[in-house]
């Protein structure tokens, strides 16, 4: 197996800890952060920590676009991530995530590389990029790291190698190398499966602003006009699509149910373990309502 350099070059490979303002790492209460995500561990920037760090934040802190569906702005800005994410115990899309991760990654002394990939969904088409990923430095390798996924997302950190694989109880997820590109594939009933691709040009805050605003905004996203949450365990992987619930098993069984208004707020609640205030439930009926 090839390693990284011989593969794709050092290009937009994490050197030094990121300093620039832009990614406002600085403000990120990295205790309240820490304590969130259930991390007790030693705070030093090695692959076991990443391990440990990701995990938590993987199984914390839920996929999910309520603030997108009823129509309310959602910022990049730290301060509002943390307030969000850590303060409020809700979750979020893949730029909170992600962002928020990769703030927590520069305090605890670890180089990130933030990049921009194209969802593929089992597909080869061009899509916009819109999906956030991290490349992480620790103890001298290279690691790609993302809790923004979701359904089927990664729960531990892969290595940026070619043929590198990771599985995590009975699910297993691959990157395979081809031409410039870099695609993280899952194994899905005996196949692979392409989730997304990505290459390693690193980009800037404004890039991310404008791939939110597309994906926030744009009239056809998947993010629009209808409710997302989705969340993954060793054990099942749920995802929540307006009212109805799909929930996966390592084993290639799904379960389907069609939920009421009522129910599919609580299964946010109880299932996807998002905190929603009262004024949150009732705009969250009131948009099924509209919706018939």
């Amino acid at each position: 197996m090839l390693g990284t350099d011989a593969m794709l070059g050092t290009y937009g490979l994490p050197t030094e800890v990121e300093t620039a303002q832009e990614w406002q790492s600085d403000r990120l209460d990295l205790d309240a952060y820490l304590d969130r995500i259930g991390f007790t561990g030693a705070r030093t920037p090695t692959a076991d920590t990443l391990a440990r760090v990701h995990r938590g934040h993987m199984s914390t802190i839920t996929f999910e676009n309520v603030d997108i569906a009823l129509g309310r702005p959602v910022s990049l800005d730290l301060d509002r991530i943390q307030d969000k994410l850590v303060r409020a115990g809700r979750g979020g899309y893949c730029y909170e995530n992600n962002l928020l991760l990769a703030a927590a990654l520069d305090r605890l002394g670890f180089p990130v590389t933030r990049l921009l990939a194209r969802i593929r969904q089992g597909e080869t088409r061009r899509r916009f990029r819109t999906h956030t990923v991290l490349l992480v430095r620790a103890e001298g390798r290279i690691w790609l790291a993302d809790a923004g996924y979701g359904h089927s997302g990664l729960i531990d950190p892969m290595p940026l190698e070619d043929g590198a694989t990771v599985t995590v109880a009975e699910w297993t997820w691959r990157l395979v190398a081809d031409g410039p590109d870099w695609i993280v594939q899952c194994a899905r009933r005996g196949d692979w499966f392409d989730m997304y691709a990505f290459r390693q040009e690193p980009q800037f805050r404004i890039d991310f602003e404008a791939a939110h605003y597309l994906s926030s905004t744009r009239p056809g996203s998947p993010f629009v006009g209808q409710l997302v949450a989705q969340r993954e365990s060793e054990k099942e992987r749920r995802l929540l699509q307006d009212k109805v619930l799909v929930t996966e098993y390592p084993d290639g069984r799904e379960e389907r149910q069609e939920l009421s208004a009522a129910d599919t707020v609580l299964a946010l609640r109880e299932l996807f373990a998002v905190a929603l205030t009262d004024e949150d439930e009732r705009e969250l009926l009131r948009f099924f309502a509209r919706k018939g």
